[in-house]
């Protein structure tokens, strides 16, 4: 059992490695290569793979934020009103998460993730 529990933290260390990389390269994203990576590999349930990674995330947004502020790539101004808003998405959606279903989350995830891709490539 020892040794399934250290598989299982380096499967969880790589997954917020690649997460961190995402986010770091791309200023966001990481946790939509989070998701997949906790309910794959790391057989997480999906509703604790969703959260498990806003709780990743968060500093992980926190240090690239950093890092772009301190190379003067971060405008302030500009991230505020995101910012408000984002707040605010994130606390309805933080207390209407358990009364959604699974199957309309992973819907709304895999739309997001197209939307994203599509939006990339053009």
């Amino acid at each position: 059992m020892a040794e399934e529990s250290h598989t299982s933290r380096i499967k969880y260390a790589l997954a917020g490695g690649f997460a961190g990389l995402a986010n770091g390269f791309f200023g966001g994203g990481g946790g939509m290569l989070l998701v997949p990576l906790l309910m794959g590999p790391c057989k997480c349930s999906p509703r604790k793979a969703f959260a498990t990674s806003v709780a990743v995330i968060v500093p992980l947004c926190a240090l690239s934020a950093i890092v772009y502020w301190s190379r003067g790539s971060l405008d302030f101004a500009l991230a505020l009103p995101y910012l408000i808003g984002g707040l605010l998405g994130g606390l309805l959606s933080g207390k209407l998460f358990q009364k959604v279903s699974m199957t309309w989350l992973r819907q709304g995830f895999a739309l997001l993730i197209l939307y994203g891709a599509v939006q990339a490539l053009l």
